[in-house]
C-alpha cells in the first residue's frame, strides 16, 4: 500500500493518526486520544502513512517497502515501478 500525497492549506484543520489503529488511515477519529491536529500555517504537501507501519505516524518513513541488498535488486524495484 503505497503512502497519501496530501496538499493542505492554512486554515485547514487536519486529525492524523498515530496509533495506526484508525480504519480510515491516515484520518483519525475525534474521540481518539492520540491523534495529531494539524493545522497548517502554509501551503505544503504531506506524505502520510496509509499502512500504519511507520514508525514515524502519521508520516509516511518507506516501512511498507522493505529494503532491498544489492545494486540489481534495487534497480529492479526502480524500474518496474
Amino acid at each position: 500500500m503505497l503512502p497519501e500525497v496530501r496538499q493542505v492549506k492554512p486554515g485547514e484543520t487536519h486529525l492524523l493518526c498515530r496509533c495506526g489503529r484508525s480504519s480510515a488511515l491516515p484520518d483519525c477519529s475525534s474521540l481518539c486520544p492520540e491523534a495529531l491536529r494539524l493545522e497548517p500555517v502554509r501551503e505544503q504537501h504531506l506524505l502520510l502513512c496509509r499502512c500504519g507501519q511507520s514508525q514515524r505516524l502519521p508520516y509516511c518513513d518507506g516501512s511498507h517497502n522493505p529494503p532491498v541488498n544489492g545494486l540489481r535488486a534495487r534497480w529492479r524495484r526502480f524500474s518496474s515501478g
